[in-house]
Parts: C-alpha cells; sequence; structure tokens
C-alpha cells in the first residue's frame, strides 16, 4: 500500500467514523446519567430522514440539520417519558423507538416523495459542502506532512469537525464541571444526588437532551454529508456499533474515539478491498463487509476485557419517602 492510498483509506476513516462517533458520545451522556439507549439506531434514523427531507424541500442544509435534531429530540423524550417519569423498562422503550423509527421513515417518505421510501437526491445548499482549510493548498507539495494536513486534515464537511470537537468537550463536561459530576453521581448513587438537594429527574433529562441532539447531528450527517439523501434503513446498524464502542471505550470519551476511529477503519478497509487474495485464496466481499459486525458481536461477547456499566444504570430511581 502506498502512500497516497494509505491517505485515501484513513480519510475515508474518518468520514465513516463521525456518525459512529457522535451516537457514541450520544450513548455516553445517557448511560453515565443511568438511562439505557438502545434506541440511538431510531434517532439517527428519524433525523436522517428529516434533515435530508427538509434540506430537499427548502433547500437549506442547516434547516435540515435543525429538523434532524428536532426528531431526534422528540424520540429522546419519547424514551424519557417511557423511562423516566413512568419507570417503564428502558431497553424495550429503546427497541420500540428502533421500529418506531424504521417504519415510520419509510412511510412518511413514501407519502410524501413517492419514490419507494427515499428523498430526492441533494445538490448544492442541500448538503454539507467539503471545508478546505488554511494554506492546504500551499502545503499540499510538502513532503508527507503537506499531504497529511490536505487530504487527511483538510476536505471534510463542518459536521466532522464538530464530531471530533465534541470528545474533548465531553471530556471536559463530564470530568471538569459540576454538571458533569453530578451527572456522572446520578448514573452511580443517585440517592446521594436527591439527598444533596439535586434532581434526579432533572440532570437525567437534561442528559437524554443532550443524547438526542447528537443523534440527530449523527444522522443530519449520514443524510446530507456523507450521502446526498435518505435510504431506507440507512443507519446500518450504526446505532449498535456504537453501543459496542461505547463498551468497548469503557464509557470513556477518548476511548470512545480511538474506538470509533477503529470501526470506521473497518468500514473503510472493506468499502476499499473486496475478494482480496491472499497466495491462492480469496477472502470474499462479504466477509469484508461483516467485519465491523463481527467485530461488535466480539466486544459485546466480552473478549475486550471486563467492562463495568454505571451502577444505577438501567433503573429507574423511585424517590424514598
Amino acid at each position: 500500500m502506498d502512500f497516497l492510498t494509505l491517505l485515501q483509506v484513513l480519510d475515508s476513516t474518518v468520514r465513516l467514523a463521525t456518525p459512529l462517533l457522535l451516537a457514541c458520545l450520544a450513548g455516553l451522556f445517557s448511560e453515565r446519567a443511568g438511562i439505557f439507549d438502545i434506541g440511538l439506531e431510531g434517532k439517527m434514523l428519524a433525523s436522517a430522514f428529516f434533515a435530508a427531507a427538509t434540506a430537499s424541500i427548502t433547500g437549506s442544509v442547516w434547516l435540515g440539520l435543525l429538523a434532524g435534531i428536532a426528531a431526534s429530540m422528540v424520540l429522546s423524550g419519547i424514551h424519557g417519558l417511557a423511562s423516566i417519569t413512568f419507570r417503564g423498562n428502558q431497553l424495550i422503550s429503546g427497541v420500540a423507538i428502533n421500529f418506531l423509527a424504521a417504519g415510520m421513515t419509510v412511510l412518511i417518505a413514501q407519502d410524501w416523495f413517492s419514490q419507494g421510501g427515499r428523498t430526492p437526491s441533494l445538490m448544492g445548499a442541500g448538503r454539507f459542502e467539503n471545508i478546505t482549510l488554511p494554506f492546504a493548498e500551499a502545503l499540499s507539495g510538502v513532503p508527507i506532512l503537506g499531504p497529511i494536513y490536505a487530504e487527511l486534515i483538510s476536505g471534510h464537511s463542518i459536521l466532522v469537525y464538530v464530531a471530533f470537537l465534541c470528545v474533548p468537550a465531553t471530556w471536559w463536561i463530564l470530568f471538569r464541571t459540576r454538571f458533569g459530576l453530578r451527572l456522572r453521581a446520578v448514573g452511580e448513587a443517585p440517592e446521594a444526588v436527591d439527598t444533596a438537594g439535586v434532581s434526579v429527574i432533572g440532570l437525567r433529562y437534561a442528559a437524554i437532551a443532550i443524547c438526542g441532539v447528537l443523534c440527530g447531528v449523527a444522522g443530519a450527517y449520514l443524510a446530507t454529508g456523507l450521502q446526498a439523501g435518505f435510504v431506507k434503513d440507512m443507519t446500518a446498524g450504526r446505532g449498535y456499533i456504537a453501543l459496542a464502542a461505547l463498551i468497548f471505550a469503557k464509557w470513556r470519551p477518548w476511548y470512545a474515539l480511538y474506538a470509533c476511529l477503529l470501526f470506521g477503519l473497518l468500514q473503510a478497509v472493506a468499502l476499499r478491498y473486496q475478494n482480496i487474495d491472499l497466495g491462492g485464496f480469496v477472502i470474499p466481499v462479504q466477509f469484508m463487509d461483516a467485519l465491523p459486525y463481527i467485530l461488535t458481536v466480539v466486544i459485546l461477547a466480552g473478549f475486550v476485557g471486563k467492562a463495568i456499566p454505571p451502577r444505577a444504570g438501567g433503573e429507574p430511581y423511585v424517590k424514598e419517602r
């Protein structure tokens, strides 16, 4: 593999890891507050559809982004209502959101656009364009560092840079602010937080609201940045992969970045290298496509070491009287 090909693979890795990273950070906020969220997939899917549909109708990708975030937050509100207010089973609520989004998006898309459950292709102002960073062209001729800056770091849409900036922002919020300390405490010992006079319900709703925003950005990026429109089930299990990455990262922001880049690399390799010949044995393309999902199963089976979730995760909080 030559240097240019390596840069192209890494460039694809960054693009493919972006929605995973945003969804992983979304799950990080939610689960750190004690709310397990299997519904990341459904929120991303709903966001992708409404972002693409709004961008197609209005011609504005920014309105599409807002619509995608709004759709994701509505589903987050439903999940919060079911699991926090009514103390329902969080896993069942998340699965229900996934089924709701999978059916609702195709039904509405067919009713609005009559294109087999997809939206029209987005062009021009309906998509996030790639940004060329300062001096990228001037430095492209510099050996090694120039191509890395011009081809790998520069040339992505704004949501890619937002996703990577969210990693240090998440670390700072969770581990360097009073809000983050309380949020983590709610996921570990909600009764202690309640005793201190802080609203457990309020903090958990704040966590799922942040989760909704990040899932909304992830879904909008899928439909208006990574691709040019919405198609049926376009998330393709990315919500579940993000959950596996979250477990792999042991609920830590920086580790989440590395885990998502690993999944993104596997997807990039699967897209670029198909039917690899290993000296008489050809690896079929189907195996390459399945690699990210195989790694997901391996991680969830516990082969990456013991991952201990927040102690109060999945348990509704009942205030003592």
